[in-house]
C-alpha cells in the first residue's frame, strides 16, 4: 500500500524570472522575423504558465501524472510544478465534527440518547484521497459506528451496575479516552488524525427518563434517610449518656425507651413537631 510523499517544489519566482526571458526571446523573434524562435518561445511561455501552483498555510496539493500519484506538495507558498500534473486541493486544517443523537442501548441494554464531538485533521493526503471514495463521509459514518460499540461497552450509571468501575454518566475521561481510541483506528484507514473526541450529549431516551429519574430520586432520599436515622441515633446515645454522667435523672429502661423513642421522632420527622406539656408526673 502506497503511502503520503512529501515533495518539494520549484520556487515560482523563478519561473517567473524565466517568462520574462521568454517574452524578450519572444518579442526579439517576432521583430527580428525569427519566426521559430517566437512561436518556440510563446509556446514555451504558454506551457511554463499552466505551472504556477500557491499552497495557503495549512493546505496541500496532491499531484498526479495520468493517473500515477507523484507526491504531496505540503509547503505553503508559490510554487511550479509539472504542467501535466493534475492538482487536487486538500485541507489540513483542524475541523470539528458534532454527531447527531443517537439512539442506543448500553450495556445493560437501556436505550440512552447520545451524541459526540470529534475535533479532526487530514494527516496523510495519499490515504484521505485515495484509500477511501468520500473521507468526510467516512469521518461520519464511523464515527457513528464507534459510538455505537461505545455506549454497548459500558452502563450508563452505578444504579443498574454496582460493581461497574466505568460508567458513561461519570467517568468521563476514562469513557472520552475509550472513544478516541476507538474512532482513532477506524479513520486510520483514512489517514486522518483524531485531535480530540468527547461526549457531547448523554441521556436517558424519552421513553424511561421518566422512570429513571424517579429511580434515582427514590435512591437519594432512601440516601438522605439512611444518613439521617445514623445522626439521629448518634445524638440520642449521646444525650442519654449526659443526662446520666450529670444525674439529672434516672431512667429506668421504660422511660429510656420512652424518650429514645420520642427523640427518634422529633429527629426524623419531616414536618417540624409540636411540644406537649406535660402537667402531672413523669408517669402519667
Amino acid at each position: 500500500m502506497k503511502t503520503e510523499k512529501i515533495i518539494t517544489a520549484l520556487n515560482g519566482y523563478l519561473v517567473v524570472v524565466m517568462l520574462l526571458v521568454l517574452t524578450a526571446l519572444m518579442l526579439y523573434g517576432f521583430i527580428s522575423n525569427n519566426m521559430i524562435l517566437g512561436v518556440a518561445s510563446f509556446l514555451i511561455f504558454v506551457l511554463l504558465t499552466k505551472g504556477f501552483i500557491v499552497v495557503s498555510p495549512n493546505s496541500s496539493k496532491v499531484l498526479l501524472l495520468f493517473g500515477d500519484y507523484k507526491g504531496s506538495v505540503k509547503q505553503s507558498g508559490f510554487f511550479w510544478i509539472n504542467p501535466l500534473y493534475n492538482r487536487t486541493s486538500l485541507s489540513l486544517r483542524a475541523r470539528n465534527f458534532e454527531s447527531e443523537k443517537i439512539k442506543v442501548n448500553d450495556k445493560m441494554g437501556n436505550p440512552i440518547m447520545i451524541s459526540v464531538i470529534l475535533v479532526w485533521k487530514v494527516k496523510d493526503t495519499f490515504k484521505a484521497t485515495f484509500e477511501v471514495d468520500n473521507y468526510e463521509n467516512f469521518i461520519r459514518i464511523q464515527t457513528d459506528s464507534a459510538v455505537r460499540k461505545l455506549a454497548g461497552s459500558f452502563p450508563y450509571d452505578h444504579f443498574e451496575d454496582e460493581k461497574a468501575t466505568v460508567t458513561l454518566s461519570t467517568n468521563f475521561d476514562d469513557v472520552n479516552k475509550a472513544l478516541e481510541h476507538e474512532v482513532t483506528q477506524r479513520l486510520e484507514i483514512a489517514g486522518i488524525e483524531v485531535v480530540e473526541s468527547r461526549i457531547g450529549y448523554l441521556a436517558y431516551a424519552p421513553e424511561i427518563a421518566h422512570s429513571m429519574l424517579r429511580r434515582q430520586q427514590a435512591s437519594a432520599v432512601v440516601a438522605a434517610r439512611h444518613k439521617i436515622v445514623e445522626g439521629a441515633v448518634g445524638m440520642v446515645e449521646s444525650a442519654l449518656k449526659l443526662l446520666a454522667d450529670k444525674d439529672i435523672i434516672e431512667f429506668d429502661e421504660d422511660r429510656k425507651a420512652a424518650m429514645v423513642s420520642n427523640l427518634m421522632v422529633v429527629l426524623c420527622g419531616d414536618s417540624e413537631t409540636k411540644p406537649v406539656i406535660n402537667t402531672g408526673t413523669l408517669n402519667q
